[in-house]
């Protein structure tokens, strides 16, 4: 009942095929088509393969008018209902049937061979089709059947994971570390240790350590001085002397 809800396709059409009223089959060798009246077909027509469901029918029509003429029912293909005969390729024995429970064996004959390879074809592909459900159905219902795996965790269960050595890079990225002990970056170039500068003109600076050490003692006197220009002060008091003699005029 369920394949009769079903949508019916269509595998296969050719517009002319011939019908043959075959006699008894004289032994079990098979079908001979020469045994046949070839020149004479019983009924000429429009041939249809239909599927409906895991059913293909062989469907005989009037060209005309579409009136179906017999039908032929295929449950599984090669089969009773569908022979190849012996001698030829390009003729088959199909049981047709008329719905009540009858059913009969007629010869049906194809103009061109490549219609009978169609017509071979189209049976083949939708019965391997069949196949394939069929196995696909039978996986699925072992798989339902068996016991499926529980992945879940279990209350109180927990997992560890070991990721591997990671190093932490700072935020900041790395920064400059003072030298040990605190000391102080070398100083420019020119510069002496204690952080003296030389003189300009490239003498070296005197320095009296004595005074730079000792805070306390009183600064010592002043020296004579030995400037050559001193004798100039000395002469000075005879000045107007001499600019009599010289018979020079003193502005007072």
């Amino acid at each position: 009942m369920a394949e009769d809800s079903s949508y019916e396709s269509m595998l296969c059409v050719k517009p002319e095929v011939h019908v043959y009223k075959i006699p008894p089959r004289a032994s079990n060798r098979g079908y001979r088509a020469a045994d046949w009246k070839l020149d004479e077909p019983s009924w000429s027509g429009r041939m249809k393969i239909t599927a409906k469901g895991k059913l293909a029918f062989i469907k005989l029509e009037d060209k005309n008018t579409g009136e179906l003429f017999a039908q032929a029912p295929v449950e599984q293909y090669p089969g009773s209902v569908v022979e190849a005969v012996t001698d030829s390729s390009r003729y088959f024995v199909i049981r047709i049937e008329d719905g009540n429970g009858r059913h009969a064996f007629i010869g049906l004959g194809f103009a061109d061979r490549g219609d009978s390879f169609d017509f071979n074809v189209a049976l083949q592909d939708h019965f391997k089709w069949v196949k394939q459900e069929g196995e696909l159905a039978k996986m699925e219902a072992s798989e339902s059947s068996a016991p499926k795996l529980d992945l879940s965790f279990k209350e109180g269960q927990t997992i560890k994971i070991s990721i591997g050595n990671i190093k932490k890079k700072d935020a900041g990225g790395a920064k400059a570390r003072p030298a040990a002990g605190g000391l102080l970056p070398p100083p420019p170039p020119g510069a002496k240790a204690g952080g003296v500068l030389p003189p300009p003109g490239g003498q070296p600076a005197q320095t009296n350590p004595a005074a730079l050490l000792d805070f306390g003692s009183p600064a010592p006197a002043a020296q004579p001085s030995s400037d050559v220009w001193g004798d100039f002060t000395s002469a000075g008091s005879n000045s107007s002397n001499d600019a009599v003699k010289s018979g020079w005029v003193q502005f007072s």
